[in-house]
């Protein structure tokens, strides 16, 4: 029987080789994420690797309303979805979307911006698809959810709030395992370390920075999205039909287990 899946911040990165390495068991994929050009190559690579069918939908999911309602609606009209993929998310305080000067200038303002800023990014992407599915029966019983943290949320991201916003994931799955385990809904999240190969710094990653985090590991090396998407299918999975209410870090051993 062919599963449908739902992935989030489907459109680069870490979401984009999720979104490709799913299709290859031959699914149907629902891909979501704001930028619809990025989002429709994907949807094109994922097609060229075995998906049943696959539909892009173009939506920012940190900003609840009609449009957000709309999307949902669209995604959930053959049903719901057996597997759902959270991993939208960024580090504003990265992007230098903030209003001129504000960074610069520090303080509370510059403050106030970046933790809002990574509440949305962060916490909402995952709360409003999740929730926003959950109301419209777009979680199949027997259903595996998968949220997206980080190796920040143990030892902190510099700015406090990109870490902050990742960990406040964690009680968020708890309480999500709690709720849907009796319809046999799995809620794990998954926390990486860093991964080399995305647009996540902004082209703020330094040669030497890059150096310092992979020496940080036991193995000697950066993570790849292929190694994140490796758990989040086997996480998506029969084969780990026992693991719920779980935070799974892949960091190489840079942050070892709690």
């Amino acid at each position: 029987m062919t599963r449908r899946i739902c992935v989030s911040g489907a459109s680069s990165g870490i979401g984009a080789r999720i979104a490709v390495d799913l299709a290859r068991d031959d699914t149907d994929l629902t891909l979501l994420a704001r930028r619809a050009d990025r989002l429709d190559e994907v949807a094109t690579r994922a097609r060229e690797a075995g998906a049943a069918s696959v539909s892009p939908v173009a939506v920012d999911l940190s900003e609840p309303g009609e449009a957000l309602t709309t999307a949902l609606k669209t995604a959930t009209a053959n049903g719901g979805f057996d597997v759902i993929v959270a991993a939208a998310g960024a580090n504003a305080a990265l992007s230098g979307d903030a209003p001129a000067g504000l960074a610069e200038a520090g303080g509370a303002a510059w403050a106030a911006w970046h933790w809002e800023a990574n509440f949305r990014a962060n916490v909402l992407t995952a709360v409003t698809l999740i929730e926003g599915l959950r109301e419209l029966g777009g979680v199949a019983d027997g259903a595996s959810i998968l949220l997206f943290s980080s190796i920040a949320a143990y030892r902190g991201s510099g700015s406090g709030s990109y870490a902050g916003t990742k960990a406040a994931l964690h009680p968020y799955a708890y309480d999500l395992a709690s709720a849907l385990g009796p319809d046999g809904v799995r809620v794990n999240v998954v926390a990486p370390g860093y991964i080399a190969e995305t647009g996540f710094f902004q082209g703020q990653m330094s040669a030497q920075r890059h150096e310092t985090l992979a020496g940080q590991t036991l193995l000697g090396r950066a993570g790849v999205p292929e190694d994140v998407s490796g758990t989040v299918r086997w996480l998506a999975s029969p084969a780990s039909r026992h693991v719920t209410g779980q935070i799974i870090q892949i960091n190489g051993g840079a942050q070892l287990g709690h």
